[in-house]
């Protein structure tokens, strides 16, 4: 059996320790948006560093645990905070906490992050529905032996962010009237901020909003079978765009601004969501 997928088991084993409830969603919180987490019916939470092979949030706004508990009715596990690549880790424990999360129970997983905007018509708070992502120049999860238990060594990603999730984000947004855009999600390496040439290229390229996460979480959730869901928030305009510079500090207070609405939405989504 492969070792990582060993190492997984462990780790639900653990978790199981704790509580018996057993996740149908799974949702990754971005930069500034981890306060959402203590606002659900927890009952349970789990520190990254309590398991074994985690890698720890070192990023300020990302907590760094696991939260199992319900969102209404709904049973979620939920990761405040996530881990980046920039932080030094490998890919394959970058995605570890997604791969744990599907392990547990969940069918469906919702992305979120905040967001350079590259789309001109974007502004600052705006959420943007991912269709689909560009993985610059980070490896892809899936490099190394394949873990056979969770997928096929070349799972097909035509589909990779879920239609029906994608139309059940739609229609949430449009109940609560919260103006939605839509585009392309580019993941680049970090931990540096783009250049205006790289903004330049990565429209080129057909991207709307760019980021440090996400695409590597998406292709290791895909891999499983997990139905994939994704929106940023846009937190500021991209490197070029705007005579201000770019700093980690909007990012939350953007995220700040728009908490209320985020957590309306993904609630909104969460309930609609088919198990």
């Amino acid at each position: 059996m492969n070792s990582e997928y060993e190492l997984l088991k462990r780790n639900v084993a653990k978790i199981r320790e704790r509580t018996s409830l057993e996740p149908r969603v799974a949702i990754v919180l971005g930069s500034g948006l981890g306060g959402y987490a203590d606002e659900i019916q927890a009952e349970c939470a789990v520190g990254y560093e309590e398991l074994e092979g985690l890698p720890v949030s070192t990023v300020p706004g990302h907590r760094g645990r696991f939260v199992l508990g319900h969102i209404r009715h709904v049973p979620v596990v939920v990761m405040q905070g996530r881990v980046h690549y920039y932080e030094g880790y490998p890919v394959k424990e970058v995605v570890r906490p997604v791969r744990l999360m599907g392990m547990l129970g969940a069918k469906t997983l919702l992305l979120t992050n905040a967001a350079g905007g590259i789309n001109t018509s974007f502004s600052a708070g705006d959420f943007m529905l991912i269709r689909d992502h560009i993985l610059w120049n980070v490896p892809s999860p899936l490099i190394g032996e394949n873990i056979d238990e969770l997928g096929p060594r070349f799972p097909d990603m035509s589909t990779i962010y879920h239609p029906e999730v994608a139309e059940i984000i739609r229609a949430a947004a449009r109940e609560l009237t919260i103006p939605l855009k839509e585009g392309v999600y580019i993941q680049c390496s970090g931990p540096n901020f783009e250049t205006p040439a790289e903004i330049r290229a990565y429209g080129l390229l057909g991207a709307d909003a760019v980021g440090m996460s996400t695409a590597v979480e998406a292709v290791a959730a895909n891999h499983m079978g997990l139905r994939v869901g994704g929106i940023s928030c846009i937190s500021n305009l991209a490197a070029g765009l705007s005579k201000v510079p770019l700093t980690h500090e909007e990012v939350q207070e953007t995220a700040n601004r728009v908490a209320r609405q985020f957590k309306d939405l993904i609630e909104a989504v969460v309930t609609r969501l088919p198990y």
